[in-house]
C-alpha cells in the first residue's frame, strides 16, 4: 500500500509516520509545502499521477483560526483549493482521498455532541474555508474519507505544550472556562485512519477522543499528570476577548464510526495520560 501525505511535518503528518513506521508493506510519499504546493492544481496532479498512490491523505491546512480572518485568500487556497486539487489528483490516480476537517464547521450553540446527520454552521473564515474544503472533496473525490477532528495535539506546537510552557514561570494560569470539546491525541486520530484507509467505508466521519471538557479542565488535567502545582483560573470567553468568535460547544460524537465499524477511540484522559508520559518529563 503506498500512501501519498500532505502536511507530512505538522503534528498529524508525524503521526501518521510514526504509525507506520513498523508497518510491512506500506511505503510512505511524504511531502511538505517545500516539495508540493497544493494550491497549484497542475503541480498536484502531475505529482500524484506519477506517484499512483493508493491513497491520498491530506494533512496541509491553514490553521490559525485568528489570521484567517484577516488572511481569508490563503485561507480559501489553502483549506478548499488545496483539498479540490488533491481531491482531483487523487480521481486522476485512481486513488482514494483522506481529509482532515474540523469542529469549527458547527456553530456551537447546542448542548449535545455533533453527529455527521447535524447541519454545518461555521461562525469564522476558518470553519467557512474547512466546510468549503470538504464540498470540494465531495465534488471532486471518487472514493474518500472525510474526516473531523478537533482539539488536536500530538508532535509539535499545541495547547498542552503552551500550559506545560506557561507552567514553567506562573502560579497560576488563566484558561477558558466555558468553551467545551475533546481533546484529540494525533496519534489516535492516525490510528483511525489507519483502521479506515484499507476498507470502502467511505463517507463523512467524525474522529476524536471520548468523552468532553472545557480548556480549563483540559489544562488542570495536563498539570495534574505532569505533577505541577499551577492553579487553574477559569474565565469566560468575553473576558478572555479573542479576536474571532469560537464555538462554545463543539464536541463531536463518532456516532458514524460507531455505526459501521467496531473501532474505538480512547477517551480524552487515557489519551493525554499516554500523552503527558511519552514527553519523559
Amino acid at each position: 500500500m503506498k500512501l501519498f501525505i500532505t502536511g507530512c511535518n505538522g503534528q498529524l503528518g508525524r503521526a501518521i509516520n510514526k504509525q507506520y513506521e513498523n508497518a510491512t508493506g506500506v511505503e510512505l510519499i511524504n511531502t511538505d509545502v517545500g516539495e508540493l504546493d497544493i494550491t497549484d492544481v497542475d503541480a498536484a496532479v502531475s505529482m500524484i499521477k506519477s506517484v499512483k498512490p493508493d491513497a491520498v491523505i491530506n494533512c496541509a491546512a491553514y490553521t490559525a483560526v485568528d489570521r484567517c480572518e484577516t488572511d481569508i485568500d490563503n485561507a480559501y487556497r489553502i483549506n478548499a483549493i488545496g483539498a479540490r486539487n488533491l481531491s482531483i489528483a487523487a480521481t486522476e490516480a485512481g486513488a482514494k482521498m483522506v481529509q482532515i476537517s474540523t469542529d469549527y464547521v458547527f456553530g456551537g450553540d447546542g448542548d449535545r455532541p455533533y453527529t455527521e446527520f447535524d447541519a454545518v454552521n461555521p461562525l469564522g473564515a476558518y470553519g467557512r474555508t474547512k466546510m468549503a474544503g470538504e464540498d470540494f472533496v465531495r465534488e471532486f473525490a471518487r472514493n474518500y474519507f472525510i474526516i473531523r477532528t478537533a482539539w488536536l495535539y500530538g508532535e509539535g506546537k499545541n495547547f498542552v505544550k503552551t500550559m506545560l510552557n506557561l507552567s514553567e514561570k506562573n502560579d497560576v494560569v488563566r484558561v477558558v472556562r466555558d468553551q467545551f470539546g475533546t481533546p484529540t491525541s494525533a496519534k489516535e486520530l492516525a490510528s483511525m485512519i489507519a483502521y479506515l484507509v484499507p476498507t470502502q467505508n467511505y463517507g463523512l466521519f467524525h474522529g476524536t477522543c471520548e468523552g468532553q471538557c472545557s480548556w480549563a479542565e483540559f489544562a488542570a488535567e495536563i498539570f495534574r499528570l505532569a505533577g505541577k502545582n499551577t492553579i487553574v483560573e477559569g474565565i469566560t470567553t468575553e473576558e478572555y476577548n479573542a479576536p474571532t468568535k469560537r464555538p462554545a460547544y463543539s464536541v463531536l460524537e463518532n456516532y458514524m464510526l460507531k455505526l459501521t465499524t467496531d473501532y474505538r477511540f480512547a477517551t480524552w484522559q487515557d489519551a493525554i495520560a499516554d500523552y503527558i508520559k511519552s514527553l519523559d518529563l
